[in-house]
């Protein structure tokens, strides 16, 4: 069962830049640059609230987010739904007929399970599913 939009992440060229710049005009509190090895990026989460806005910058090695902003600039990424149970929700989603990029989760950049749902299947949205902290399994 989805709860809520758990963040919205946007793709950037520049994280340190594009930091700065969600500083300024948010006046929100933003996290540490954190990096992500096995997903080949850099992330930071600037608080907003219920909602956070993930800023998403690929390192070497990256295919996705480097894919992205090559043919489509910088801009909204991805939507990231919170779930109880992400293993009910991918064979949910699976049984209905949904392309998933990930069948089985996988460990994210703030720790949680994620698993990301195929756009081809979502209206040409990627969506990533994040098990919320308190069902966390891992």
């Amino acid at each position: 069962m989805t709860h809520r939009i758990n963040h919205i992440a946007i793709a950037v060229k520049d994280i340190e830049q594009s930091r700065s710049l969600f500083g300024l005009v948010s006046k929100a509190a933003i996290s540490e640059v954190i990096e992500v090895p096995d997903q080949k990026v850099k992330v930071c989460f600037v608080e907003t609230g219920e909602t956070k806005i993930e800023l998403v910058q690929p390192t070497e090695g990256n295919v996705g987010v480097a894919k992205f902003l090559k043919n489509r600039g910088e801009g909204i990424h991805h939507i990231c739904l919170g779930v109880e149970n992400i293993e009910v929700e991918l064979a949910a989603y699976k049984e209905k007929g949904i392309r998933l990029i990930d069948e089985t989760p996988r460990i994210g950049a703030e720790g949680h399970r994620v698993a990301f749902v195929h756009p081809q299947s979502t209206n040409g949205v990627l969506i990533e599913l994040e098990e919320l902290e308190s069902h966390n399994q891992s």
